[in-house]
């Protein structure tokens, strides 16, 4: 089964048994490099037909369906709270009937900000996996981590770095394209980390 994209729509069981874990003890399930791809997709869709900050963004329910997907929308609908993280979730909360995505991983591109942390928080993800980080305005552990902190009441598993350089290089490559600059290749990245 294929999305509107034409990517594969997985369906499977993301229990212990098809997980590994980081040097961290984070839970890293095998299906969260694919997930990554779709995202990064959405991405390039973001860029490429309407000239956004390419990040993109799939939420995935407990039980491994699509419930929402989303790419920045910001300047495309004059909506400061756009961004791809948001876009999902709202579209996974429309799915579900339920502001509350219980046991749902997000898969986002860059790190999210501090807006999009708080409403993942709030949203009671289960599960946030993402690309590049962020050094300005990451507030997954980069350069603030609101979903850590022991005052709330919801705890998010955070996994950093699934196709980081691809989702950096993008990032990268698009402001370098404001600028009038050539785009950089994956391997101008290899020594970056």
């Amino acid at each position: 089964m294929t999305d509107t994209l034409g990517v594969p729509v997985h369906d499977v069981d993301e229990s212990p048994r098809n997980a590994m874990t980081d040097t961290l003890g984070v839970p890293v399930h095998d299906v969260d490099e694919s997930w990554m791809r779709h995202a990064l997709a959405l991405a390039e869709r973001a860029q490429r037909e309407f000239d956004e900050i390419p990040v993109g963004a799939v939420l995935v329910g407990a039980d491994g369906q699509l419930l929402g997907e989303g790419w920045n929308l910001n300047i495309a609908s004059h909506d400061p709270s756009a961004h791809a993280e948001i876009v999902a979730m709202r579209e996974g909360g429309r799915m579900l009937a339920n502001h509350r995505l219980i046991g749902s991983t997000l898969y986002v591109t860059l790190e999210p900000c501090a807006m999009c942390a708080m409403a993942i928080v709030h949203a009671r993800v289960a599960r946030l996996v993402y690309g590049a980080s962020d050094p300005k305005t990451g507030a997954c552990g980069s350069v603030f981590d609101l979903v850590a902190d022991a005052r709330h009441n919801h705890r998010v598993e955070v996994h950093a770095g699934v196709l980081a350089k691809e989702a950096g290089n993008r990032l990268t490559n698009y402001f370098r394209a404001k600028r009038g600059k050539p785009p950089l290749l994956l391997e101008d990245h290899a020594g970056e980390g």
